[in-house]
């Protein structure tokens, strides 16, 4: 089923999740996706191009997972914790796998069997996206990376993810979130003042990158509905994180003045950090002067507001270690919910500085439904995972399937693909896919 969105497929086992966010969670049918009818390859796997794909499967796209027979995607093995004990490949699911792969159908395909490109070739012949992370040139040994598959499929949309693009000296090397955060800048921004630099607690250049590939594939989606046209997207961990510095790099493109470490300050506000109350740490972020004048009230410190080193933000930012000094043990002499109440009562941005139990423990997050259940053949109780944020109010995220088990899904995939049983049952003696 080719883009533009069609009526989506039947599902064979419906999963039902549970969750007070979307409408589509309840027992009445669910209504198609954005992205219904829109057929994604995904030869991906890890994070960046599996984050990219679970974002367009939650928007109601197919999506079918190509994976190593036995092992599958390497993810599955990065636990503990797992769904299950983690014994078997065929029955691993770990926690980061579960985390990236919902709504998907899984193909155990072995790519080096010599009639395997053959295989992916005839799938990719009803696809409207593919999306692959193998290093640069890595599918053209198998005959099928874009230079082999535009002419035979000119609407191919085919999402190249990597660490370092296409082009350029280090297109080459493999790429790593990790290498990305540091020789993207993200480090050298994170972290104590007078510490070391530190990457970002989560795979930011990863996730990012997904979503920025999510981003391009739908730009290309609609050059291909106005010129029936696909085209090669070449995503990249180092430029996405590159862009992802904002305005810390239009600072220094700006001044000239390489930006430091602010901890968890800021280096254009003040006061905007996190400071340790009598029972644990709060996040105050004023904005602006009325704001600074309304903390100051809360505060007690009313002189400060009138004080030439702290009447504007400029001048806060000049004098942020006096201020800072004269701020910290005001707020730790009373209980963070005291200073959270009347910071909120007086209209000053304040938050807590929460774990990630506390998090999904708040009534707000709770009453936006950020988590969803969904039945898993692994588990005896519902599997719960985080929601999708994006908020549609016609043609909401659906929770379709669960993360699928290596090669779950082969028969039914090939049989919409066109192949009859005897077909699919060579292709399993042949050992090009698992049974």
């Amino acid at each position: 089923m080719g883009y533009p969105p069609g009526r989506p497929r039947e599902i064979r086992r419906p999963f039902r999740p549970r969750t007070e966010k979307h409408p589509t969670m309840t027992d009445t049918p669910a209504p198609a996706g954005p992205l219904a009818g829109l057929k994604v390859l995904d030869l991906s796997r890890v994070l960046a191009g599996p984050f990219c794909t679970q974002t367009l499967a939650d928007l109601g796209a197919e999506v079918i997972k190509i994976e190593r027979p036995g092992s599958g995607d390497d993810t599955r093995a990065w636990g503990p914790p797992f769904l299950n004990d983690g014994s078997g490949a065929d029955s691993r699911e770990s926690a980061y796998f579960l985390s990236v792969n919902r709504n998907k159908r899984s193909l155990a395909v072995d790519l080096a069997h010599p009639d395997a490109p053959a295989l992916i070739r005839r799938l990719a012949a009803s696809a409207d996206v593919l999306v692959e992370n193998f290093k640069v040139g890595g599918l053209a040994r198998y005959g099928l990376s874009y230079d082999d598959l535009k002419d035979e499929f000119p609407g191919l949309i085919y999402c190249s993810i990597t660490g370092f693009g296409q082009t350029g000296p280090y297109a080459h090397r493999a790429g790593y979130d990790y290498l990305a955060q540091g020789m993207g800048g993200m480090m050298s921004l994170t972290g104590p003042t007078e510490g070391p630099p530190t990457k970002v607690g989560n795979a930011n250049a990863d996730q990012l990158t997904g979503l920025y590939a999510a981003v391009a594939i739908l730009a290309a989606l609609d050059h291909k509905r106005r010129t029936g046209q696909g085209q090669h997207i070449d995503a990249n961990l180092l430029d996405s994180q590159i862009a992802w510095l904002t305005y810390q790099a239009q600072n220094w493109l700006v001044s000239g003045q390489p930006p430091g470490r602010h901890g968890n300050g800021h280096p254009n506000i003040v006061p905007y950090d996190t400071f340790q109350a009598s029972d644990g740490h709060l996040i105050l972020a004023v904005g602006n002067d009325g704001q600074f004048r309304r903390f100051c009230q809360v505060a007690g410190l009313d002189g400060l507001a009138d004080d030439a080193r702290f009447a504007t933000n400029p001048a806060r930012v000049a004098n942020r270690w006096e201020l800072d000094a004269l701020i910290r043990p005001c707020i730790a002499g009373r209980t963070r919910a005291e200073w959270l109440a009347d910071l909120e009562a007086a209209g000053v941005p304040s938050g807590p500085v929460n774990a990630i139990p506390e998090v999904f423990a708040d009534p707000h997050v709770k009453a936006r439904g950020m988590t969803v259940a969904m039945d898993h053949p692994a588990s005896p109780e519902p599997v719960t995972l985080v929601a999708n944020p994006l908020s549609l109010s016609a043609t909401p995220p659906t929770y379709r399937r669960p993360p699928p088990r290596i090669g779950e899904h082969g028969r039914e995939v090939l049989a919409e693909a066109g192949l009859s049983e005897a077909e699919v049952n060579h292709l399993i003696a042949q050992g090009i896919i698992a049974g």
